[in-house]
């Protein structure tokens, strides 16, 4: 499968507002910035006033790098538009972070559409996938979420799925 030659690690974080999603995703953005990765967003809702909001608070190193990422809403169910996002991408050894955010099933279309257009696509990347689901989404089953990525991102970056939650294996 032409997956497997690809680099892709999968995260994802639990959030309970929008508020909350910006602050934990910001400090995490411009760290990864100042590692020259490439980042693209696909959003179910527009996070983009938030984003303005609580970066004019921050003293953060590239407020116009990260203001100028798109922070209004994707249509990321659409093959069609994730092909466009994923031209966006940059092959060899830059890494590419895809935020996507939404209820359950967006993501779940979302991720699909990305490893089709991936396996369709021949091309090697390097990419990590940061699913941010909504706590409050009443058909989320996180254990099951869980086993679907290989990290997790929180408030303090990325860690490993058993230092956050105990006992899990």
């Amino acid at each position: 499968m032409e997956i497997l030659k690809n680099n892709i690690e999968k995260l994802c974080s639990f959030y309970v507002s929008d508020w909350h999603l910006v602050t934990m995703l910001l400090p995490y953005i411009n760290k990864q910035i100042n590692c020259e990765s490439n980042i693209i967003t696909i959003l179910e809702n527009d996070i983009e006033e938030n984003i303005k909001t609580l970066i004019k608070k921050l003293n953060l190193k590239n407020e116009k790098k990260i203001l100028n990422l798109n922070w209004k809403k994707s249509n990321g169910i659409k093959y069609t538009e994730i092909q466009k996002k994923m031209k966006e991408m940059k092959k060899n050894n830059i890494l590419n972070i895809i935020f996507i955010n939404g209820n359950k099933n967006y993501i779940d279309m979302t991720n699909a559409n990305i490893e089709k257009f991936i396996k369709d696509n021949k091309e090697k990347y390097n990419i990590k996938i940061i699913n941010c689901f909504e706590v409050g989404e009443f058909n989320i089953n996180m254990q099951e979420i869980l086993q679907h990525h290989d990290k997790i991102l929180n408030t303090s970056g990325e860690k490993e799925i058993c230092d956050v939650f105990e006992g899990y294996a």
